[in-house]
């Protein structure tokens, strides 16, 4: 997978690929990261990428231009399968969008900056518009590391058991159950006997139970569909 990250800060993004899962996974060459600064696609003297609103108001938008120019380049070097603007009033990201994405083979993420990006961006440019949740951050480079990081992950070969992203929570629309490791008891709390059994089908009917559990008391939501 290629992965080109259109940013205004892209020194502020490329420490979490420079650690864990994701570096191996670059380093074993099945994902390339590609920041590309938008300022570079900036046509003035100042390398100014935003302008003021038309109509007014508070806030500066980011210009059309430099963003058409960086994708419209990218798109004749080769055949991009999804281009995702951050945006909060983006469809929130899930499991199962993440799960779809680690499919793909291009994918190019734009980061929004100010007050957003021009309209037209979106109606000309974008194929999906992701959120992380009903909150704003002062741009849209957080929410895409959040994004590679949760897409990334699921590629075959990223981690070293690749059943371990299967059974992680929300893949099945519930919450993992509880997990434990040595020691068997620790000031006076035991693990659960069930799980020192070496009974197999128990334990996953075991494990089963208390997902269902964890997800009806914790998030209702999940449970109810």
């Amino acid at each position: 997978m290629r992965i080109d990250i259109i940013t205004v800060l892209p020194e502020l993004m490329q420490s979490p690929f420079n650690d864990s899962i994701l570096k191996r996974a670059q380093e074993k060459g099945i994902v390339t990261i590609h920041f590309h600064n938008l300022r570079d696609y900036s046509t003035n003297k100042q390398k100014s990428i935003d302008d003021y609103q038309f109509g007014g108001g508070a806030g500066m938008v980011m210009m059309i231009e430099p963003i058409d120019l960086c994708i419209s380049k990218l798109k004749s070097e080769r055949k991009y399968d999804e281009v995702i603007y951050m945006t909060p009033d983006g469809k929130t990201l899930n499991q199962g969008a993440a799960n779809e994405l680690s499919l793909k083979e291009n994918i190019i993420i734009l980061c929004g900056h100010y007050k957003g990006v021009d309209q037209r961006v979106r109606d000309l440019f974008i194929t999906r518009e992701i959120s992380i949740g009903d909150f704003v951050l002062s741009g849209g480079e957080l929410a895409a590391n959040v994004l590679c990081d949760a897409v990334i992950r699921l590629i075959p070969g990223v981690l070293n058991n690749e059943t371990s992203a299967l059974t992680d929570s929300f893949q099945d629309d519930l919450l993992a159950p509880p997990v434990y490791t040595r020691p068997a008891e620790y000031k006076g709390v035991k693990v659960p006997e069930v799980l020192l059994s070496g009974n197999f089908p128990k334990i996953e009917s075991w494990r089963e139970d208390q997902a269902h559990q964890r997800t009806k008391e914790r998030r209702p939501d999940l449970f109810n569909k």
